[in-house]
């Protein structure tokens, strides 16, 4: 059986609505002849007569008042997916997954979860925190559509700086440099060091080395740890002193002292795909960013 189209629906409910072929011909802006052809044809392809014309005027068969709100139906139904498919190439609807480095999330994902829902409540955003490996792995296979990083130092990732903080060391209570204004990384040459596991993000670590080569020395690594918190707790225990944004003081308000080493800054950046073509992934990329221009990131939460 052959499909009715769309505009022989929107003529048969004109006329349905109007019981007047020449009264809906006007409001259709389409000559009567045309109109009732078009009918015809329309009750051809169903086999079933819809409206009754004669002397007395236009009425509704039995069979037309039935097929009327379900014609009704199909038009409306047709006009709400036109509007989503404008919709969503204009970012207002549709889906997003994206990942924040689990030791920004604590004061990044509220505000910019926050900011988006506000601004595209039809587009669902789903979020995960998790490692700078998982994030830069989820990237690259397109599981997230973005993510919320210190700089990967890798290629193949569209970036966007969001904010710049300093970097500090990050010593015990009490630990004999603590009350300083200031330190570079020389300073810290005789102390023993707590560093996240080489492996977690190679990158990362070949940064960190270069950077105790220019201060002169190689670190006495005392222990490794397996995420920035077990880093703070280790530094609160005395086991060593640490290096680490300030924003990660967020992460635990006690037992530690953040100190800033001089000229050193982090950058936190929002990373996508460059050949992503997501309208939604556009519109977050505007909010962050309309966002990062009006309030300090790292002072979020």
């Amino acid at each position: 059986m052959r499909l009715p189209e769309l505009r022989q629906l929107r003529y048969f409910v004109a006329v349905a609505d109007e019981l007047s072929f020449t009264a809906a011909a006007r409001r259709l802006g389409i000559a009567q002849q045309s109109l009732s052809q078009q009918i015809t044809v329309l009750e051809r392809t169903l086999g079933a007569r819809l409206l009754d014309r004669d002397s007395r005027g236009t009425r509704l068969t039995d069979l037309g008042r039935r097929f009327l709100p379900e014609a009704k139906a199909v038009l409306d139904r047709a006009e709400q997916a036109v509007t989503t498919l404008a919709r969503a190439g204009r970012g207002e609807v549709g889906e997003l997954t994206v990942a924040f480095l689990a030791s920004t999330a604590n004061y990044l994902l509220p505000p910019v979860v926050r900011a988006f829902r506000e601004r595209y409540p039809d587009v669902r955003l789903t979020t995960e925190d998790t490692s700078v490996a998982t994030l830069v792995e989820g990237l690259r296979e397109g599981r997230y559509d973005a993510a919320f990083s210190r700089p990967p130092l890798v290629d193949g990732l569209a970036a966007r700086t969001l904010a710049v903080e300093e970097v500090c060391a990050v010593l015990p209570e009490g630990h004999p440099l603590a009350d300083r204004a200031e330190l570079t990384l020389a300073d810290l040459a005789d102390e023993p060091w707590v560093l996240t596991e080489r492996s977690s993000w190679p990158p990362w670590h070949r940064k960190y080395d270069e950077d105790f080569r220019r201060a002169g020395y190689e670190p006495d690594v005392v222990q490794r740890a397996g995420s920035v918190q077990n880093l703070l707790g280790l530094v609160a225990a005395g086991v060593g002193v640490s290096r680490l944004a300030r924003s990660a003081h967020s992460l635990r308000r006690t037992g530690v002292v953040f100190v800033p080493l001089a000229g050193e800054q982090a950058a936190t950046q929002v990373l996508w795909l460059p050949d992503a073509d997501k309208p939604a992934l556009r519109r977050l990329l505007e909010v962050v960013t309309e966002l990062a221009a009006r309030t300090d990131l790292t002072q979020s939460g």
